[in-house]
């Protein structure tokens, strides 16, 4: 098939359909691997050999890794092409989705995860700029609403595909599933995505991106390995908060001495930026950290079967699209101020509703619950981001992209293992203070019907588990809803510039 036949329409302009249908595919894929192992981790857990704790790595390591590697793919881009750079990123990510799904330990499971949130990392941005390259500037709007729509179709799909694989199948398929669409969005992106003129020239700090890798890595593990190594009372948890201090310490140290910084300094000398990436961070730590551990909970202590799990936790998504349509049409008559505010209180509540949940809870409550859960965010991102970008100059905007990302993902990773390291640290104190009061003596020893001598103590040891592990995750719940009460007041000392955002629309995706 001649090249102008493949790439263009019959009116010799870009086949913008078909374009849209690839990059489209792409993005969900991408953003549909964050949500849609959630409602699995308990059955990779018993399948892999994992603890409560290890387990969250299998989603720590992949936002981890895309962190890291999102910054560098405008270089990547300009040194190899946008459309090479976005076939080979597709391909290395089927490639890891197929690995992941044949993972046998927990360690190949990270593995491979982190090489999936490698090569992922590129296809968002790339999809974004391709978009933006496609569409002329009367229909840019259009166009960025199908992309944003199409990020946020992510983690409506994630659970309940998640949840549907796992129960016909098995978890192995939440991962085969990329293998086919990620072929066919391949030989798409080959037929239809025209490439892009290289800039060979271009240098990369490398120096800086080593150090910011190693404190981001340092960090992790030290909040990955923690509980289970007993913090800083083990060598190995010092040694690698040594090493995230020393690489953040030298990325700074370099990037205000070198001439062209990983990051442009200028970034950091902008409060409105500073700030907004710092309640994005706060922010994404409190949402991943409920969204990994409620359908954990949900099997786990309440008894769901993986696919109502994942039908429960969908309407989340829901809200969120909902709130983001609010938001469109009252945010010329409302400041982001408010309507950030009104998101962390409609999350404080929603948090603080779950610490009432019992093993009696029911599906109604959870649901309604999830539902204003994701609509909190959805007050949240729009107006936050919105503003986090425009005291900016214009030609920040591509390395604040980067940066914004790369904190939404670090936040993001640290909420699922902090809460992790909280839940299984609160149930073990929770079982040892339960099991003080359950003595052969106690009035309130409960009688196994049916059961007696060493099958009575492992029921009664189940039941006492049980309810301990429930205790936690109320526990997680009310720190999380104290936690965004206590960003609320950092909300007021946002700057909101007078002048609208100039230029193109900037999206983030969920």
């Amino acid at each position: 098939m001649p090249p102008a036949i493949r790439t263009r329409s019959a009116t010799g302009q870009p086949n913008k359909t078909m374009i849209s249908i690839v990059v489209m595919t792409a993005t969900i894929m991408q953003v549909l691997d964050t949500t849609i192992a959630n409602v699995a981790l308990p059955h990779m857990q018993g399948s892999l050999g994992a603890t409560q704790d290890q387990i969250a790595w299998v989603l720590t390591s992949y936002l981890v890794a895309s962190a890291i590697s999102t910054p560098v793919t405008g270089w990547l881009a300009s040194q190899l092409g946008r459309t090479r750079l976005f076939t080979f990123a597709l391909g290395g990510f089927t490639i890891a989705s197929m690995l992941c799904g044949i993972a046998t330990t927990l360690p190949e499971m990270v593995l491979f995860r982190l090489l999936q949130g490698v090569f992922g990392a590129a296809l968002v941005p790339l999809s974004q700029a391709t978009l933006l390259d496609t569409y002329p500037r009367s229909e840019v709007g259009r166009a960025m609403g199908m992309f944003s729509m199409g990020v946020m179709v992510g983690p409506i799909l994630g659970p309940i595909v998640g949840g549907y694989l796992t129960d016909q199948l098995t978890w192995r398929w939440c991962f085969y599933i990329n293998v086919p669409l990620g072929i066919l969005t391949i030989l798409g992106a080959l037929a239809f995505l025209p490439e892009t003129n290289r800039t060979v020239g271009r240098k990369l700090d490398w120096m800086g991106f080593a150090f910011l890798s190693l404190a981001i890595a340092g960090f992790q593990l030290m909040l990955d390995r923690g509980e289970q190594k007993g913090w800083l009372q083990s060598p190995e948890i010092m040694i690698e908060a040594a090493l995230m201090v020393f690489g953040l310490y030298m990325f700074v140290a370099h990037s205000a001495t070198t001439r062209r910084p990983f990051f442009d300094v200028r970034l950091f000398q902008d409060r409105t930026f500073v700030l907004s990436n710092a309640i994005m961070t706060l922010i994404m730590l409190v949402y991943y950290g409920s969204m990994a551990l409620t359908p954990q909970m949900l099997q786990g202590e309440l008894n769901y079967p993986v696919l109502t799990a994942g039908l429960v936790m969908a309407p989340r998504g829901f809200g969120t699209i909902a709130a983001i349509l609010l938001v469109g049409r009252i945010s010329k008559h409302t400041g982001p101020r408010l309507l950030i505010g009104l998101g962390l209180a409609l999350s404080a509540l929603s948090l603080y509703l779950m610490s009432g949940w019992s093993l009696d809870v029911s599906a109604r409550d959870i649901i309604l619950l999830g539902l204003l859960q994701g609509a909190s965010i959805g007050f949240i991102n729009v107006p936050l981001t919105t503003n986090a970008f425009t005291t900016l100059d214009d030609d920040l905007r591509t390395e604040a992209s980067g940066f914004y990302n790369l904190m939404r993902n670090i936040g993001s990773a640290a909420g699922i293992s902090i809460t992790s390291a909280i839940l299984v640290r609160s149930a073990q104190v929770n079982h040892g203070y339960l099991t003080e009061f359950m003595t052969p003596f106690s009035n309130n020893m409960p009688t196994m019907p049916g059961l007696n001598g060493t099958a009575a103590l492992a029921a009664l040891n189940a039941n006492i588990t049980l309810q301990a592990t429930m205790i936690a995750y109320i526990n997680v719940f009310m720190i999380l809803a104290v936690l965004c009460v206590l960003i609320i007041p950092v909300v007021l000392f946002l700057h909101v510039p007078r002048t609208p955002l100039s230029g193109e629309p900037m999206v983030v995706g969920e």
